[in-house]
């Protein structure tokens, strides 16, 4: 990351950065900005482990997505309502034990933000979870990563 990016420490810079490097033509100190400003969402909520923040951080990824999508700040309702409800982590393990894939990683992928699935979160904590979520996460980033 580039440091003028990892030095911006709030949400309002990263915006005010990205749409200057956009208007600039530097595409990727506009995706640097996004990712920074996720980053500084997931560090705001108070996260216990590094499990919870990149889960957090794919919720904040999901919802720059919709926000772009739908042209207005969209948030992520019923996977608030879920973290809410269950934690972070027990959250995660619901929303990829569904039997339905779901639509967040087509979108963050057509984005450049596949790291941020929750399958990804999975994979890199497999302790956390249960077999059958890290073999979901495991079949599914399995596919996703041939086509």
């Amino acid at each position: 990351m580039d440091n003028r990016v990892r030095n911006l420490k709030t949400v309002d810079s990263c915006a005010k950065f990205r749409k200057n490097a956009l208007r600039l033509g530097e595409s990727d100190l506009a995706q640097q900005a996004q990712v920074r400003a996720i980053e500084i969402r997931a560090e705001l909520y108070g996260c216990q482990t590094m499990a919870e923040k990149l889960s957090l951080e794919a919720v904040y990824a999901y919802e720059a997505i919709l926000t772009k999508k739908d042209g207005k700040t969209t948030r992520a309702s019923r996977t608030w309502q879920m973290i809410k409800r269950h934690g972070i982590i027990e959250a995660v393990e619901r929303a990829v034990n569904r039997e339905s894939v779901t639509q967040g990683y087509t979108a963050l992928a057509e984005m450049g933000l596949e790291k941020y699935a929750f399958e990804a979160v999975i994979l890199k904590y497999p302790e956390l979870f249960s077999i059958d979520a890290v073999k979901k996460s495991e079949e599914r980033m399995n596919i996703w990563l041939r086509t």
